[in-house]
């Protein structure tokens, strides 16, 4: 017990991490601030090739501390000015003049991109600057380095064998059932789970400048403002769904505050914690239930991700990290772990055909909507009303059922992921000619 105790805060602590802005631009502004760290220097020409799903979850998402967008931009940010040991806060400190030296690079066309056609997490980025060539390579995370070479030698590789490893992790993670998870959930102790409250002030912090103030799409504002005029009901589930898109309007703006991450996404861990949140409020959780719940939202988003992929054609918004939350909002309604099993069924049966056609300011409609369907299909597994096993992808193993999850995730929806890039690329193109302006 002690053992899996220990792996599962292992986990808890390599994945729910502060990221600064869309955790894609991070890394690749990662990858770029390394390989100009391994020559020094002034950056002259940026060379950077990226996975299909980087490039679909970073074209068009804010960056924060500047008001232009791009894997191209997130580059040279990182080559000029980004912190190489900050990991996904590689940005935090990217000043006016960093900024202009960047944009300086864009605006000369000294930055490629090339987009590869290969699925999942990875970044190659060549830098060449006045005192030599540096490279890096970001694969299967999004601050995995593989790879560091300083005029074609290589000064780092990373270690595929290496003990305790997140592969290793995750490996194991599979091997455990729903119910095994919730159970060292409930019984490990508070001091050891204490920090997941660190990612409810952060992103509480984050929802509340959303809020009050309209920043990007401006949802959770136009919600919040909508309940207090009446004309939404004051009600649990809309202040969960406000709330919690107020945290994705701030983040997908660019604005320059950080987010607790969960497995790898900013937006996942706004999604595995605000709802959360939201419930525990109302229901006056002590401090201690809301990082036990928290937690079990975390772990089970970080194992529905080793299924689904770290990124894939599917919202991992709706079919993990808010698959997390309804686990977690179930276990501060003091559900057993018969109806947490429920609520994932329930969550698999209603949202698993949400697209993600990249990170943009529209995430937040996708994260509202999932808050909303977490609360409720919590509330319905704690009433008894679940999904029956032969409805589509259900199984009347919850295991099995997000095995099924993973399938339509990868292999069944590659090709939609390629069709979903082919649109976008095609609307970057068009929309520069017919919607100026607009």
């Amino acid at each position: 017990m002690r053992e899996q105790e220990a792996k599962i805060v292992e986990i808890l602590r390599r994945e729910v991490v502060p990221a600064l802005g869309c955790t894609e631009p991070a890394a690749v502004a990662l990858a770029a601030a390394n390989a100009r760290r391994a020559v020094d220097g002034e950056p002259v020409k940026i060379w950077v090739k990226v996975s299909s799903n980087i490039y679909k979850n970073g074209v068009a998402v804010g960056i924060p501390g500047i008001d232009r967008v791009g894997i191209d931009v997130a580059a040279a940010l990182g080559a000029v000015a980004g912190q190489a040991d900050r990991g996904l806060e590689v940005l935090e400190n990217v000043d006016r003049a960093g900024a202009d030296t960047a944009i300086g690079l864009v605006d000369r066309k000294a930055v490629e991109v090339e987009v590869l056609d290969r699925p999942g997490v990875y970044v190659d980025c060549g830098v060449e600057t006045d005192s030599g060539f540096g490279r890096c390579v970001i694969e299967d995370g999004h601050t995995v380095i593989v790879l560091i070479e300083a005029n074609g030698e290589t000064i780092f590789k990373r270690d595929g064998n290496k003990e305790s490893s997140g592969n290793e992790l995750r490996e194991w993670l599979q091997t455990m059932r729903i119910a095994q998870l919730i159970d060292l959930i409930r019984e490990i102790p508070y001091e050891k789970i204490s920090f997941m409250l660190d990612g409810r002030d952060m992103n509480l912090a984050v929802a509340a400048r959303g809020l009050k103030q309209k920043t990007g799409m401006g949802v959770g504002y136009s919600m919040y403002n909508s309940i207090k005029k009446g004309v939404l009901s004051n009600d649990l589930h809309n202040y969960a769904a406000a709330l919690t898109a107020a945290g994705a309007d701030v983040r997908m703006a660019g604005v320059k505050m950080a987010v607790m991450s969960s497995a790898g996404s900013g937006n996942h861990g706004l999604t595995a914690i605000l709802p959360v949140t939201a419930v525990a409020e109302r229901l006056e959780a002590t401090e201690k239930e809301l990082a036990r719940a928290l937690a079990l939202s975390h772990i089970v988003t970080i194992y529905i991700k080793s299924y689904t992929g770290k990124l894939s054609a599917l919202c991992g918004c709706a079919v993990a990290a808010a698959i997390g939350a309804s686990c977690g909002i179930a276990l501060l309604y003091g559900a057993n772990n018969r109806q947490i099993e429920g609520t994932i069924k329930n969550m698999v049966a209603n949202i698993t055909g949400m697209i993600c056609d990249g990170g943009k300011v529209g995430c937040t409609l996708k994260l509202s909507t999932a808050a909303y369907v977490a609360l409720q299909s919590a509330i319905l597994a704690m009433e008894g009303t679940v999904v029956p096993c032969d409805n589509g992808i259900i199984h009347c193993s919850v295991e099995k059922t997000i095995q099924n999850l993973g399938r339509v995730s990868d292999p069944g929806m590659l090709e939609t992921d390629h069709t979903i890039l082919e649109v976008m690329v095609d609307n970057l193109a068009t929309n520069k000619i017919n919607c100026m302006g607009c």
